[in-house]
């Protein structure tokens, strides 16, 4: 194997890569990348590359990814190298091109007088790729990276609960529905897809760190395809591939806890609300609340927090219906959470008030304003209210 490529675009491959590589692994292999410039590559599965592509591909038990890229190839084959180590090289190598190639039992990377050797690691007790499973249809990739960064925030860290780290994904003829709940928040998104039968449909569970490390990792321009089986969720886009293993489990159905009745209705600025939040919650410590104090008659919100001498607090305009006065509060964390999601002028909250739901949807549009990227109606974020404390 020997072939040229600008440094740029190498770093960039193997980062790319190496995201699903496993921090440590008994199995050895599966700390490698396998660079492949030859016909064929993928294992036999699919029709090869050929000439003027390096394909980079790395597994765990868990992911897969595959990308590839432009180089220039003079001799083709497979290599299989230590992901990690490559990308550092890759990190500290001068700009410009980079001449890679196998020289007996090393691969060689080396450009503009620097040069570095790996020892390569036994092709043959390398797993074959997962292929990827059926294709569901495509959904834009800006919408989609915005959509799981959104509902990320909601999904829980506690692994000895699996199915609650997970997102849902959610296919239903033309709309995608994404959604994370830890128990105490339950975030949801809706964006437009396409599939590619009519009535396509599925309901699965993944990670919420692999999702959103791979709607990061996807580009913010064209289509994502979406692929789905029984076991496996997969995502292409631009020359890249990856897979991820579904979780077990479901999370619970979010619309009866959506269904608010005859709660009171408050409007408020988000931006104003957004700097208030982070303004007390200074004096915030541990799990003490920040505080909403509603007046339909002063057309105002007071935010409180802390206690005895450490306190801090701040009035900003708000319109309330459906109440007089009410009083909620929220965990600092979650309600900053919640609201750093949103990106509309305002922000529209249905209260239940102290100890029930409450939740954060987007406010009446502007006038003359544009769309945001959610539109009305498609990211909803449910907070439980906790007792308000004296302060």
């Amino acid at each position: 194997m020997e072939f040229r490529i600008e440094r740029s675009a190498l770093t960039e491959a193997v980062s790319w890569a190496a995201r699903v590589l496993p921090v440590r692994s008994p199995v050895p292999v599966l700390g490698g990348l396998l660079l492949d410039t030859g016909a064929g590559a993928g294992g036999g599965n699919e029709a090869g590359h050929g000439n003027g592509r390096l394909r980079i591909s790395g597994l765990d038990y868990e992911a897969s990814a595959r990308i590839d890229v432009e180089a220039e190839v003079s001799r083709p084959g497979k290599v299989l190298v230590m992901g990690r180590r490559l990308l550092d090289i890759c990190k500290v190598l001068p700009d410009g091109p980079v001449e890679c190639a196998v020289e007996g039992s090393r691969f060689t990377v080396s450009g503009d007088g620097a040069r570095f050797g790996l020892s390569v690691l036994p092709l043959d007790d390398y797993p074959a790729l997962p292929p990827l499973p059926q294709v569901r249809g495509a959904v834009d990739a800006e919408l989609f990276a915005a959509a799981v960064a959104d509902v990320a925030v909601a999904a829980g860290r506690d692994d000895t609960l699996p199915a609650l780290t997970g997102i849902r994904l959610g296919l239903d003829g033309d709309t995608m529905t994404l959604a994370a709940t830890d128990r105490y928040r339950f975030a949801v998104r809706t964006v437009p897809w396409k599939a590619t039968a009519p009535g396509e449909s599925a309901d699965v569970l993944v990670s919420a760190r692999r999702l959103t490390e791979i709607a990061r990792s996807l580009g913010r321009s064209g289509l994502v395809s979406v692929a789905l089986d029984a076991g496996s969720a997969g995502f292409e886009h631009a020359g890249m591939r990856t897979t991820v293993r579904l979780l077990e489990g479901r999370l619970p159905r979010h619309e009866k806890l959506f269904a608010m009745e005859d709660p009171a209705v408050a409007v408020l600025d988000r931006a104003r609300l957004t700097e208030a939040v982070k303004r007390v919650s200074v004096v915030a410590d541990g799990d003490s609340p920040v505080q909403m104090t509603f007046s339909r008659t002063d057309a105002a919100v007071t935010l409180r927090a802390g206690y005895e001498d450490d306190v801090a607090s701040q009035r900003l305009p708000a319109a309330l219906e459906g109440a007089e006065e009410l009083t909620v509060a929220f965990n600092p964390g979650y309600l900053a959470d919640a609201l750093a999601a949103f990106t509309g002028p305002s922000l529209r909250l249905q209260l239940l008030g102290a100890g029930q739901r409450a939740l954060i949807t987007d406010g009446p549009p502007t006038s003359g304003a544009g769309p945001d990227r959610a539109g009305p109606g498609t990211h909803r974020h449910l907070l439980m209210s906790v007792r308000p404390q004296l302060v």
